[in-house]
This record gives structure tokens, C-alpha cells and sequence, in this order.
């Protein structure tokens, strides 16, 4: 709380409260010995009591030992003296000798001369008594009072002198850099940088060729390398006299503010200690350049190095900052120019052990790691328990850490030393040359050397490695020069346009555009290496390779980023016999069948083709004999020839890349494809036809069977080749719209025997179309429903005998094993695929033995029976004698006996009646006849004795069998016949021998 002068008097700490707290108080409340009396306000001010309330600041007069009050002022008022004061342990507050008063402040413009110099005293914020001596720079008159003093109504007595620019002087005009040094903070870096920019501007502005109408003067402030600290040391630099021509940060954060500012201020920013990539952003930052290099530099190297190694494929793991970030989405643009693939990107904020593990578990071999010292030893401790190192694997590290950064103990990792010695080594690292290796005069006249030999005197002896900044100090060294050099390049051109440097200001964009022109065209030899500018300001710098031989590191080369150039010693080792690979070999083999049992199975088909031409031969050669005839002849060669097709479709089956050219096999799989659809058309085909005949002809009602007993062959033989015409046709529309091509099928990986960082990746051809599964269904649908409806047919017609086809029953069984196998056959193939011996053995020899059966039952037969009972030759003498006559009469002949059969049964039919008939009327009669004789008898026995009646044979009078015995017939009939269906044999064929002259004469009669 606050408490101002012009009210009551101070309030005071409630004494409850401090009697808590301070036991003295309980005795006495106003014991100074115990504590401080309070003390009155400066006038216009107040006292601000930190942790009170205005309630217990009324309440008590004495401050406790240690307690601090702070002075404020009101208004446009600042405080002159203690600004703070404390209770010591006597009673008494901290400088009491000196008076504590709230001034009215004077304008700030009078505290600053463009192109002059102003001094103040005393020293402080310009207050009452604040008097100011103003002084213009060489080659300047100052016009006006070169004094000035603040009266105590806050205002100066004199108004602001100017400084005009003079004509007629003839020394060395200043120019001034404004530049933050970190002389402490997270990085020193100020700590030998600024001796170094020190050194520069002396040999710079003792040099009679460089500005020599000019001399530089560094203005320098402490950043501590905090943002917030240089916010307010910028706004110094840009408010207070004199005019400075270009700024020097250093820090990346500090840098990152600067630069970003300074575009409202035309101002050049030159910073020699950052590194971090988002400042090479060109549009944010458009008047920055650096002579540190990014961290992006270290890119261009890794991918000279994976190019020179010839690795296309690397992996990253990074830890999650900003600079990390930005320095991996950079590498990632250039591997990808260069046809590197970048396979596995892993990051990790505090822990890497997953990204590790997914390093392992994606096979990354060469992997490129960004993150900080403390989390390097994190990574290599996961490394080591998931052995992701050795002879396989590369890392690629940042070179800024310490040499024995993975012998230090840390108790965030439970790896020993050993353990991690043994996993970082022959690891690679890229480190910016901040030293010119080579022994070369640049711009300066010094060699780096040279250089630090005056280095290490300036700073009086120090030790290099516990001063801040040491190694960039080189680029400080040659920032101060590339400033020079390009100042002293923009002389000429600004002359010409009518300016000059020393007319510089903030609002001047015409000196800025040249003095940014030269910058960015900078080209000379440094301490540090050779100094040039990219596109985005960036330093391109040498860069230093090193390889982690036996636990120390060893320079393998150096890579110069400006010329391409890598500088190469030949002395890196490895742990293997050389670079491992960027990921395991893989070695394609293409599975091959075997070749042993191809041969097998092709013998057994040629045999096979040599006894279908055998049975081919034989069924030609036999064509006329009868009961060859009886089989369609035809219809049985079409089989045979279609069974050496299928045959002669398994050797392309076995042809395979082992035989023939990737280019010619779509010619190989279209020949497995068409011999094997046309064989299976006129084998199946064939014999399909003659079942679905003979099941047409026999299980017909009687009316329509005797209209299609006629056997019409070109009925047989058009049947086939619709079934062959639709094979054809369905072949050639799949074989055009979707072509069979090669299609290579991979397996997984397989691992051969030994210590070999290499997988054998199985690869197999096959024959397929880009619609396969669907032709597939289409064919394998078709051809199922007549291997079905072929079964069924032969099952039917099993019972049936006809002379028309004698071997149908042989077609059947046929039709029974050629289904059974196809239709086994077809799935297993499918499912067996991927296996190509399985697949081919189990296909071939389902084509080879049906070929075997179907040929077996259909010819060998015929071959017995005409070798044993020797028709042919009976057939052929006959065939000899009557020609080709021969047939047609006995079909001719059969076929009227046939009509004289059906004629002869009517007529038994008839008489048959006719005879049932009078056997009724017979039995009438006798009936009546009895009757009447019984009434005879009767009345002879009263008249007279019966008349004798002649019979000439007793046996005319004896009835037919299976009736009584007539007594008297005046109308003798015949003998019926004794067995009337002897006429006639359902079963047999009726020859005119069969019908007796007697017999028919009778059935005439």
C-alpha cells in the first residue's frame, strides 16, 4: 500500500501480528531495537509497503529487521537517490545519508545530438540540476549552446543545439555499429567475441584502402543473451546519439528480435554468433546476415557424405525444439533433391526409448540424430540395450559436443561408460569450421594462427575453454571486416547518387539498398575460412568431418559448401569390412520349378501323346469295320486328338522364366491357355455328345423315341463344334479385351544361413490378367455345368443298350473320371498357387491321368475284341465282296422286318379277339345243348330209342383246353392255336423263317 505525504501520518503494522512474528515486539511496541520507526514520503511521492494491507499500515509505527519499503513518485516524476530502503538490525533504514527526492524529468530529445556527442552530469535520468554539454563529431560545427540545463518546472533552460555537417574539414568522419555482446547468460559468447571486433576495427581503421575518409566506432551493451534485456538495450541503440549505420547481435533469440525490428529502422543487422535456421527466413528478416553459419549448414555435408557412401535411404531422430525442427524439414528438402529417402523420422521431447525402438524395428541403418549433449547420452544408453549399433549402422552427430561427452556420468541413463563407449563408436561427426585450417593471408593480412595468437594476448592469458565464446570469436573477427568491406564498397555508388555514408539515417532506404547490396555480394578470405553470403544471409562455411575412432575423434575430411568441394584424408574406419549398406540387401530369387519332376511329368505326357496317336491310328485304320462304325469313329478321333492337346498343354505348364525370356512368356501362358480350352473341348466335348444322344433317343416316350432313332451324325458332329465354337470364341474375346501378362508374386522375406546382412526376397511368375478371378469364374462356371450335366447324362444311360454307339458305356465311366479329377483339380491349383511344384504336379498329372483313363477305356477295348475274336478280317473279305453296299441292305432289311413284326402282332391281336369270341358262343351253345338233351332223354324213355349219330372223329368233338368238354357242334371249329405269342418275340428280331407257311395260311383264313 501507499501512503502519501499530505495525509495523516503513517500507518503501522497491526502488533498481533508481529507479535507472532517477532517476540520482541510483545514487549514493547515502540522498541527501535526491535525493529525500524517508520519514516516519512518524499515530497510529491509516497512509500509503497509490499505485503500489507492500508488497514495494517495504519495500525502499527515500527518495521520489523530486514523489512524494505520502496519510494514512488507521482506524475512526470522520477526518484533521485535510494529507491529502496531496508530495516537494519540497529534500528536504522540503508542510506539515510542520502536524500531520496521525486524530480520533475526534463525531455529525453535533449539527451541526444545527431552527429554529436552529448555528456551528462551527474549521471541519471535528466532531472532538476541535470546539465548537459553537447559536442559535434569530426567534420561537424556545432550551431547553438553547448550547454543545457533542467529548472524544476521540467524543462531545459536552452534550446538543442545541431550539428551541421563542414565542408572544409579534411580528417576521418565516425561512423558507429551498435552491437550486444553476451558477457553473460546462457552463452557468453561477448567474452572473447567482443576482443575480437575490437581487434578488427583497429587494423580496419588503421588501413589506408579501406574507408579512409572513415573510421568505425563499436557502441556495446550487454544482452546476457535474453530477449527481454535486449529489447530495452535496442531501444537505447536507436534512441540515443549517436546515428548507428548497422547492428551486431549475437545470441539466436536475441538476434531473432533485432533483425525482426530493424526493418522498421533501415537498418543492416550483422550478427557473428547465431545459428538458428528460422533467421534464414529471407521475408521475415530481410536485412540479415550472419557470419555464423546456420545449423542447416551441417546438411549439405550429410548428403555429400550419403552420396559419396551411396546410401539412398536414412533415418532421424531428433529431440523437439525449434532449431532441431527447423534444421531436419531443411535436410529433408535436400536428401529428396538428391533421390534420398528419408524411411523413418522419429522424435522424442525428454525420453528417446520408443523412438529408438522404432528406429530397431524399421530396420534403420543409417540415422542422422539431433538433439542436445545431455539427451545424446539418453539416446546412445537406448541404443545400446536394443544393440542398434555396430557394423551395420551409422550415426551422424552434431560436432559442438564435448569430446568425452559419453564418458561423463549422468544419472539419468543406467548405461556404464563401457557400455557406452561401445555403442557410439565409428559414429560421424559435422562440425562448422570456424578456423581456417589452412595456412592463408585473407583480408586482415593474418593467418588464423596468426590471429589467435593476438586473441589469446588480448585476453591476458585466459583459459580458452573457460572463456565464453572462444571458438566463434573468429566470426565476430571477420563480421566487423565483411562490415568494412562493404561500407567501402558502397563509397562509390552512393557518390555518384550524392550521398554519402555519413548521411545516413533511419529513414534513408537508398543507403541501406547499396550497403545491403554489397553485403550480400561479399567475397574474402577470413581467419575463419572464406566468407560469402547465401540467398538468405546465411554464412557458407567449411565443414569439419570427424569418425569416433578407439573413443577419440579423428578428422576425416573437410567439405567447402561454397565450391562443393570434399576434401578427403581416406583414414576412416569401420567396423565392418566397409559402409554398411542403408538397409539390408535384399536379393530377389525367383522360384523356379523343379526341373526333375517337369522331366517326370513330360515323359509320362509324351508317352501319352504316343498312345493317342496309336489309338488315333487304330480307329482310323479300322473305320470300316462294323463295330468300329457302331462307336462314330469320328467322334472317338476328335477325343483323341483332343487328348494329346491337353497333353501337349503340359509342357508350356513347366516353362518358366528358367526357359524362356520375361518377354516371351505372356506367349508361353497363351499357349497353356488354348491348348488346354481347345483339348478339353473336343475330348470332353466328343464324348459329351454321345451321351447326351443316346440319353435323347432311349428316355423318350415310345411315339417320339422311333422319330429320333435315326442316328443323323452331322447332328453329333455340329453339337461338338458349338462346344468348341464357344471355347473359341470365349478364349479369344477374354484374350482380347484383358490379355494374359506376367505378374510376379513376392513372399516374405527369408533369412540365409551365417552372419550376412542380407534377406532373399522369393519372387514367382505367374500367368494372370488384370480381371483373372472373373474369366476364371466365368470358364470354370461353364465348363462345371457340362461336367455335371455329363454325369448325370452317363448315369441315366447307364442301363441302356444300343448298336447305334456300342461304347457309350465306356463314355461314361469316362465322363466320370474326367469330372472327379477336374473338378478336384481346379480348386487345389488355385489354393496351391503360390507352391508352383505342388501346383504344376497336381495339375499335370490330373490332365495326364485323365488323358490316360479316357483313352484306356475308349480304345483298348475295341483293340482287344477285334485282336480276339479277328471281326475285322470277316468284316473286311465281306466289305471286299459287296462293297460299300453291304451296310445299307442289312439296314435296309432290319428295317422291313421291323414293319413285318409290328404288322404280324396286329394280326395275332385280331384273331386272338376273334378266337375268345366263338369260345363264348361255344360255351353257349353247349350249355343250350344240354339243356335239350337233357328234355330228349325224357321223352324217349316214354316213346322210342335215339337215333345213332355218326361221328368220323372222335377228337373233333374235344373241347379246347381250359373248357368243358362240348357234346355235339353242327358248326365244328378249327383247333385253336396252341401258343398264339410264339408268333412274336418283343425281344428279338423276327426273320421271315420265324413265320411257319401252315401258321400264316391259318391266321388268313
Amino acid at each position: 500500500m501507499i501512503q502519501r505525504s499530505s495525509g495523516r501520518g503513517m500507518a503501522l503494522f497491526i502488533l498481533p501480528l508481529f507479535s507472532a512474528m517477532f517476540p520482541s515486539l510483545s514487549v514493547s511496541a515502540y522498541n527501535t531495537s526491535a525493529g525500524c520507526a517508520i519514516i516519512r514520503p518524499p515530497r510529491d511521492g509516497g512509500i509503497r509497503y509490499r505485503g500489507l494491507t492500508q488497514e495494517q499500515i495504519r495500525s502499527v509505527q515500527v518495521l520489523p529487521v530486514d523489512y524494505e519499503i520502496e519510494y514512488i513518485c507521482r506524475g512526470n516524476r522520477v526518484i533521485t537517490g535510494p529507491k529502496v530502503r531496508k530495516c537494519l538490525p540497529n534500528g536504522t533504514w540503508t542510506d539515510l545519508s542520502q536524500h531520496s527526492r521525486c524530480l520533475l524529468l526534463c525531455p529525453r530529445m535533449w539527451t541526444s545530438l545527431e552527429n554529436g556527442l552529448v555528456s551528462s552530469w551527474p549521471l541519471g535520468p535528466p532531472v532538476e540540476g541535470t546539465v548537459l554539454h553537447y559536442s559535434c563529431l569530426p567534420g561537424f560545427i556545432l550551431m547553438g549552446w553547448n550547454s543545457s540545463q533542467c529548472n524544476k518546472m521540467g524543462k531545459w533552460d536552452m534550446p538543442k543545439p545541431v550539428c551541421h555537417y563542414d565542408r572544409h574539414y579534411k580528417g576521418k568522419k565516425k561512423l558507429y555499429i551498435g552491437a550486444l555482446f553476451p558477457m553473460s547468460g546462457g552463452w557468453p559468447g561477448g567474452q572473447a567475441c567482443l576482443p575480437a571486433a575490437q581487434m578488427a576495427l583497429n587494423l580496419v581503421n588503421k588501413r589506408s584502402d579501406i574507408l579512409p575518409d572513415y573510421e568505425l566506432e563499436l557502441i556495446h551493451y550487454d544482452s546476457m543473451c535474453d530477449p527481454g534485456e535486449a529489447t530495452k538495450l535496442l531501444y537505447d541503440l536507436l534512441y540515443t546519439e549517436p546515428i548507428k549505420i548497422v547492428l551486431m547481435p549475437g545470441c539466436s533469440s536475441v538476434s531473432t528480435l533485432v533483425a525482426e525490428a530493424a526493418r522498421m529502422w533501415n537498418l543492416i543487422v550483422l550478427s557473428y554468433g547465431s545459428s538458428s535456421p528460422a533467421l534464414s527466413n529471407r521475408q521475415r528478416f530481410p536485412t540479415f546476415f550472419r557470419t555464423h553459419p546456420s545449423a542447416t549448414l551441417h546438411n549439405p555435408t550429410r548428403v555429400q557424405l550419403f552420396q559419396k557412401w551411396k546410401w539412398t535411404k536414412i533415418a532421424t531422430i531428433q529431440q523437439t525444439t525449434e532449431v532441431f525442427t527447423s534444421t531436419l524439414d531443411d535436410l529433408e528438402e535436400r536428401v529428396k533433391e538428391a533421390g534420398i529417402e528419408i524411411s523413418v523420422r522419429q522424435s522424442f521431447l525428454t525420453d528417446p526409448a520408443v523412438a529408438v525402438k522404432n528406429l530397431k524395428r524399421q530396420d534403420a541403418r543409417i540415422i542422422v540424430g539431433l538433439f542436445y549433449e545431455t539427451e545424446a547420452r539418453k539416446v546412445f544408453c537406448e541404443v545400446y540395450k536394443e544393440k542398434l549399433y555396430g557394423k551395420k549402422y551409422v550415426w551422424f552427430l552434431i560436432g559442438w559436443y564435448a569430446d568425452n561427452w559419453f564418458k561423463i556420468k549422468d544419472p539419468s541413463i543406467n548405461c556404464t561408460v563401457e557400455q557406452m563407449t561401445e555403442a557410439v563408436e565409428g559414429h560421424v561427426t559435422t562440425e562448422i569450421v570456424m578456423l581456417n585450417p589452412e595456412t592463408v593471408r585473407g583480408a586482415s593480412n593474418l593467418t588464423s594462427q596468426e590471429f589467435l595468437a593476438q586473441l589469446m594476448s588480448k585476453l591476458g592469458g585466459k583459459n580458452p575453454e573457460e572463456t565464453g565464446g572462444f571458438q566463434e570469436a573468429p566470426l565476430a573477427y571477420d563480421a566487423v571486416w565483411a562490415l568494412a568491406l562493404a561500407l567501402n564498397k558502397t563509397v562509390g555508388p552512393l557518390k555518384t547518387k550524392g550521398h554519402r555514408l555519413e548521411d545516413f539515417n533511419y529513414n534513408n532506404r537508398d543507403i541501406t539498398s547499396e550497403i545491403y547490396r554489397a553485403m550480400n555480394t561479399s567475397s574474402f578470405e577470413g581467419v575463419s575460412g572464406h566468407v560469402v553470403f547465401d540467398a538468405q544471409g546465411s554464412r557458407m562455411a567449411w565443414t569439419l568431418i570427424e569418425q569416433l575412432q578407439g573413443g577419440s575423434y579423428k578428422k576425416i575430411g573437410y567439405y567447402d559448401s561454397t565450391k562443393g568441394n570434399l576434401s578427403w584424408y581416406g583414414n576412416d574406419k569401420w567396423i565392418g569390412p566397409g559402409p554398411p549398406a542403408d538397409q539390408t540387401v535384399v536379393i530377389e530369387e525367383f522360384r523356379y520349378l523343379s526341373q526333375k519332376l517337369f522331366v517326370s511329368v513330360s515323359v509320362f505326357a509324351g508317352l501319352g501323346v504316343l498312345l493317342g496317336i496309336v489309338c488315333l491310328t487304330f480307329n482310323i485304320y479300322n473305320s470300316n469295320v462294323r463295330y468300329i462304325q457302331n462307336s462314330q469313329p469320328y467322334l472317338n478321333n476328335m477325343t483323341a486328338v483332343g487328348c494329346m492337346m491337353a497333353l501337349a498343354a503340359v509342357f508350356p505348364l513347366g516353362i518358366d522364366g528358367l526357359h524362356v525370356h520375361r518377354r516371351q512368356f505372356p506367349v508361353i501362358c497363351q499357349f497353356r491357355l488354348w491348348l488346354l480350352g481347345l483339348g478339353f473341348s473336343l475330348a470332353y466335348g466328343s464324348m459329351f455328345t454321345k451321351i447326351w444322344w443316346v440319353h435323347t433317343v432311349f428316355t423318350k416316350k415310345d411315339e417320339k423315341k422311333d422319330k429320333r432313332k435315326h442316328l443323323e451324325p452331322w447332328k453329333l458332329y455340329a453339337t461338338v463344334g458349338v462346344l468348341l465354337s464357344i471355347d473359341i470364341l470365349s478364349l479369344m474375346i477374354w484374350q482380347i479385351v484383358d490379355p494374359l501378362h506376367i505378374t510376379v508374386e513376392k513372399f516374405t522375406r527369408e533369412a540365409p544361413k551365417g552372419d550376412l546382412d542380407v534377406l532373399i526376397q522369393p519372387l514367382l511368375e505367374h500367368c494372370s490378367s488384370e480381371k483373372m478371378n472373373t474369366w476364371l469364374g466365368v470358364v470354370y462356371g461353364y465348363k462345371g455345368l457340362l461336367l455335371l450335366l455329363g454325369i448325370f447324362l452317363a448315369y441315366e444311360t447307364k442301363s441302356i443298350s444300343t448298336e447305334k454307339i456300342n461304347d457309350h458305356r465306356a463314355v461314361g465311366m469316362a465322363i466320370y473320371n474326367v469330372a472327379v479329377l477336374c473338378m478336384i483339380t481346379a480348386p487345389v491349383t488355385m489354393i496351391l498357387s503360390s507352391q508352383q511344384d505342388a501346383s504344376f504336379a497336381f495339375a499335370s498329372l490330373a490332365i495326364v491321368f485323365s488323358v490316360y483313363i479316357t483313352l484306356v477305356v475308349l480304345f483298348v477295348p475295341k483293340m482287344r475284341r477285334l485282336i480276339t475274336r479277328g471281326e475285322w478280317q470277316s468284316d473286311a473279305q465281306e466289305t471286299m465282296k459287296t462293297g460299300s453296299s453291304t451296310n445299307n441292305n442289312d439296314e435296309e432289311k432290319s428295317r422291313q422286318l421291323e414293319r413285318e413284326n409290328k404288322e404280324l402282332q396286329k394280326i395275332i391281336q385280331e384273331k386272338e379277339e376273334r378266337v375268345s369270341e366263338l369260345r363264348n358262343q361255344l360255351s353257349e351253345r353247349q350249355a343250350l345243348r344240354s339243356r335239350r338233351r337233357a328234355s330228349t332223354i325224357t321223352n324217349q324213355n316214354h316213346s322210342s330209342p335215339p337215333l345213332a349219330i355218326f361221328q368220323s372223329d372222335p377228337r373233333s368233338l374235344a373241347p379246347p383246353p381250359g373248357y368243358p368238354a362240348p357234346t355235339s357242334d353242327p358248326h365244328p371249329i378249327a383247333q385253336s392255336f396252341p401258343n398264339s405269342s410264339s408268333l412274336y418275340q418283343p425281344d428279338s428280331k423276327i426273320s421271315r423263317n420265324n413265320c411257319h407257311t401252315s401258321r400264316l395260311q391259318l391266321l388268313y383264313k
